[in-house]
């Protein structure tokens, strides 16, 4: 059975899954799927077409799934799809896609989103990342699994953050953070390994100790970025965690950190 307060507006397209909560004043508008378990809190607003996964809960006045902030949306079809079991805390702003994004802003597992975030239209976002109040992303950003965004930390619209990346509260990014880069400042720079982040997820001591080395060869050593991707590239198959590395700079299209 659902709990939904006799106050909240229930579009009767929306779909609601067992043991729903719905919370005082909450709008839950046409297109909207709510799986099991989730729990929208009071105000709360979220629009549709939208599925949201079991166990997410989404705390009051934040505003989930509407249109995005893109003077050339025309009100074309577009979606949002939020995974399992995330907390979405107090004023989130998550908006839907664009059609120039593929039309679809998407969020994975079991991430932590505290007060005021904004994820805008057409971003990816991954499993297991957190985002400290009033971080924001621009349009079509990727996140990659396990990253931390400080508080107020921006990001440019287009970067690409990767696995397990960290950033400094305020921090600026313009351009792609390398997987489990930690970054800071104005515009963003690199201060090292999110070498915390590396042990809770029991990478082995040889894994970090040759990633360290590859952050030295990229940052360290005062290379060209292509001299220096020769050299990764060459020890790149004897570590997945240096072969992910190289591939995501590689793949950079905006240029990384440097």
């Amino acid at each position: 059975m659902s709990a939904v307060d006799p106050s909240a507006v229930i579009d009767p397209s929306a779909q609601l899954g067992a043991d729903v909560e719905v919370g005082p004043y909450a709008i839950i508008g046409a297109g909207v799927i709510l799986e099991d378990r989730c729990r929208i809190g009071p105000h709360a607003v979220v629009r549709g077409p939208c599925r949201i996964g079991a166990g997410t809960q989404i705390f009051q006045f934040a505003s989930v799934g509407e249109v995005p902030q893109d003077k050339k949306f025309a009100g074309e079809n577009s979606r949002l799809e939020i995974g399992k079991n995330n907390t979405i805390r107090e004023f989130v702003t998550i908006n839907r896609g664009t059609d120039e994004g593929g039309g679809v802003t998407r969020i994975g597992d079991d991430n932590w989103i505290m007060a005021y975030v904004h994820i805008a239209h057409d971003c990816q976002i991954g499993n297991g990342i957190v985002f400290a109040n009033g971080a924001s992303l621009a349009g079509h950003v990727r996140v990659g699994d396990f990253a931390t965004l400080g508080g107020f930390s921006l990001v440019h619209q287009f970067c690409q953050l990767g696995a397990g990346c960290f950033s400094s509260m305020g921090s600026c990014i313009r351009r792609d953070v390398p997987p489990w880069v930690m970054v800071a400042g104005d515009p963003a720079l690199p201060h090292g390994l999110n070498a915390e982040g590396l042990r809770r997820h029991d990478f082995s001591a040889t894994s970090q100790t040759r990633l360290r080395a590859a952050y030295r060869t990229l940052y360290k050593r005062g290379l060209r970025l292509q001299d220096a991707l020769v050299q990764l590239e060459s020890n790149a198959d004897e570590e997945p965690l240096v072969a992910a590395f190289v591939a995501f700079i590689k793949d950079s299209a905006r240029g990384i950190v440097r």
